[in-house]
């Protein structure tokens, strides 16, 4: 399904003059000149044909699994290959079976010096976050402090100072830590915030925020119990800082950004969403996240009047919906979300909704319903009479229903330029589990493989 690039940029200019200023009390020409900036990249980030890599995604996952048998492959030659590798390598220090069951993680995680080539993790995004590079061209920043009690001046070696910083960084972190964050955490472009290697906690305190930036990966962190923050002057970069309003309490806040990844992150019991992605947000990832006891899971689109969601483009694969969820995994407005190859184990009202003709193509997901007949569905409309939704593109192509689970679908079939014989199918949701058996974060040590 191809969307004309020229209604996305009107979209862009009609809603650019009334741009949300989310928690930017004096919106001075320092924003606004990286608003503009950011808009620009929003709109270069744009695929005009997004079924081009849902279709790269789909390719990828069977050569994972059927790659010399070993992923997924369900003949007994195959366990025979892994059972003969794990005995040739188990006197060999850090070999054995390569634990990776999809093809993200197989891009690095079956190294056992991944710590001396962590920057290779830029190149294992997939779907609509997969130009994500992060701090790639960057040095590394070594986290060593756990504060964060100077938010305007902030010390060397803490979080913070490496977040703002307008170079690009590879951020580590030295030792186990748990990270109360003091107001709002602000990104700026070009930063990898790597976990991995230690059991780093960003909890109790205030939310990660991504605002007017690109080029950014989260990957290998907890984060939970998230509260809303008070304002006030926070710095952002370098050379600016300003007053800040009240933040919302989210665990990670995404806003007029692009080129985002969120990978292998554990999430859970934050005062608003877990994800929230919105004002023109677009070419994004969440990836191998493992969520639990939370209401309002993933937010994709900020309100039914902004059109300039239409370019929010959003791929959610591989992740484990757990225990004590409720609702939005995601909610979408305006864009296209592809679902594909996740592990719904829970939900108390709905699993996909949404409003605001967003497109929605959920691919070889299992769906496991609650035992509430109430919520056996999986969609969920919201503010329109059926037959306006009916209009709607919500397809549901190998997905697993499970326990009364049921998919609404609307709308027509995709169409793409693949032909039949090109297009390829995702896996279906019966690999879900082996897909997702590793999401949220990971055990990572130095001289293993993950």
């Amino acid at each position: 399904m191809e969307f004309p690039r020229s209604l996305i940029v009107l979209c862009i200019f009609f809603s650019a003059a009334a741009v949300v200023r989310a928690n930017i009390a004096d919106f001075d020409e320092y924003w606004q000149k990286r608003a503009d900036a950011a808009r620009a990249k929003v709109h270069a980030s744009y695929n005009p044909d997004p079924t081009a890599t849902t279709n790269e995604l789909n390719i990828a996952v069977h050569k994972a699994l059927e790659k010399n048998g070993t992923f997924g492959g369900s003949s007994r030659r195959g366990l025979g290959v892994l059972q003969l590798r794990v005995k040739n390598n188990k006197k060999k220090k850090g070999q054995g079976l390569c634990k990776a069951t999809n093809p993200i993680d197989r891009c690095w995680r079956c190294r056992a010096d991944w710590a001396h080539h962590r920057k290779q993790l830029a190149a294992c995004a997939m779907g609509f976050g997969r130009l994500a590079g992060g701090g790639r061209n960057g040095r590394f920043y070594v986290v060593t402090d756990a504060s964060d009690d100077d938010l305007v001046n902030p010390r060397p070696g803490t979080l913070r100072y490496g977040v703002i910083q307008d170079e690009p960084l590879w951020i580590i972190f030295k030792r186990d830590m748990i990270i109360r964050l003091s107001e709002e955490l602000m990104i700026n472009s070009h930063k990898t915030l790597d976990g991995r290697g230690a059991n780093v906690h960003i909890a109790y305190g205030a939310q990660i925020t991504v605002q007017f930036a690109h080029n950014v990966i989260i990957h290998n962190l907890h984060i939970h119990d998230i509260n809303p923050g008070n304002g006030g002057m926070i710095r952002d970069s370098v050379g600016h800082y300003g007053l800040r309003t009240r933040s919302d309490g989210d665990a990670i806040s995404i806003f007029g950004s692009s080129n985002i990844w969120i990978d292998h992150i554990s999430m859970s019991n934050c005062a608003d969403g877990l994800v929230d992605a919105i004002m023109g947000s677009t070419a994004i990832t969440v990836s191998n996240c493992h969520m639990t006891n939370h209401n309002e899971v993933f937010l994709f689109g900020a309100s039914d009047s902004h059109a300039e969601d239409a370019v929010m483009q959003v791929t959610v694969a591989f992740n484990h919906f757990g225990r004590g969820l409720v609702q939005r995994m995601p909610r979408c407005r305006w864009g296209f979300v592809h679902v594909v190859n996740n592990d719904y184990t829970h939900w108390l009202m709905y699993a996909v909704g949404g409003s605001s003709h967003p497109t929605i193509l959920s691919q070889g997901n299992r769906y496991i319903a609650s035992p509430d007949l109430a919520a056996k569905e999986v969609t969920h409309r919201d503010y329109v009479p059926e037959a306006v939704w009916r209009t709607w593109t919500w397809r549901s192509e190998g997905d697993l229903m499970m326990n009364g689970a049921f998919f609404v679908e609307a709308g027509s079939a995709f169409t793409s330029k693949f032909t039949k014989q090109e297009k390829i199918k995702a896996k279906p949701g019966t690999f879900v589990t082996r897909l997702t058996r590793y999401s949220g974060t990971l055990n990572c040590r130095i001289g293993r493989p993950c």
